[in-house]
């Protein structure tokens, strides 16, 4: 079998000692550690391993903070990431996954059977940040028409603040969630146009940063399938 890269992230090391032995039992995994979220992002743009396996809990750069991180890299983007978590009551492990985790693994954890948890996600055929992404995408489809009803609206002279709120809403939605999935553009454009919104909203006739912004969010979401297929290039290469 092909060699599988796992790079585990604590900034404990000892539990990166132990864990490093404990992966190890499993001959086909070729491990590496890392003890801060700014080290990992380096070392998995460079190392391009197959899983990551991350700790919640770490200062500066939490696990949710460096996963979030890591999804606005298209070279990272598509890493399959495994927290591990002494938080792992069903509404918190619900809430990981909601970040993009595949997986949510107990602290503290048995040794003897860490390599054969990861495993089981090595072995699932099915990737549920595929399912995650391709909902955004179809969000997207949807918001863009909205936004284009928006844009007519306002080169009509509508600039109501009913309007501005609703591509406010819209804005802020799409900024918070794209970069977990990868599109880390329409993510930065979005909240351009929410923070344009919001200075028109309590600046009237400052509408050309509204415009704008909105040009350019509008034109990003209909090459979305571009950057949906940069994504899955991405991944075929960390593969």
């Amino acid at each position: 079998m092909t060699t599988i890269r796992v790079l585990h992230v604590d900034d404990e090391p000892d539990i990166r000692e132990v864990a490093k032995i404990s992966l190890g039992l499993d001959p086909d995994f070729s491990v590496r550690s890392c003890g801060s979220g700014a080290e990992a992002l380096a070392v998995a743009v460079d190392w391009r391993p197959n899983f990551i396996l991350l700790d919640v809990m770490m200062p500066v750069m939490d696990g949710p903070a460096t996963l979030v991180r890591l999804r606005e890299d298209a070279r990272t983007a598509s890493i399959p990431v495994i927290f591990m978590t002494a938080r792992a009551q069903a509404r918190e492990v619900d809430r990981f996954r909601s970040l993009g985790a595949v997986g949510v693994i107990p602290k503290p954890f048995d040794p003897m059977t860490l390599a054969s948890s990861v495993r089981s996600y090595v072995q699932s055929t099915h990737d549920p940040l595929e399912d995650l992404r391709a909902g955004f995408l179809n969000r997207i489809r949807k918001d863009l028409v909205a936004l284009m009803g928006d844009r007519a609206a306002l080169k009509d002279g509508s600039r109501l603040p009913s309007v501005l709120d609703r591509i406010k809403r819209c804005a802020h939605g799409l900024s918070g969630a794209g970069g977990i999935y990868g599109f880390a553009e329409i993510s930065e454009a979005a909240a351009d146009l929410e923070d344009a919104a919001v200075a028109e909203l309590a600046e009237p006739g400052r509408g050309e940063d509204t415009d704008r912004a909105l040009d350019d969010l509008i034109f990003l979401a209909g090459h979305r399938d571009d950057m949906a297929a940069r994504i899955v290039r991405a991944r075929q290469e960390v593969g």
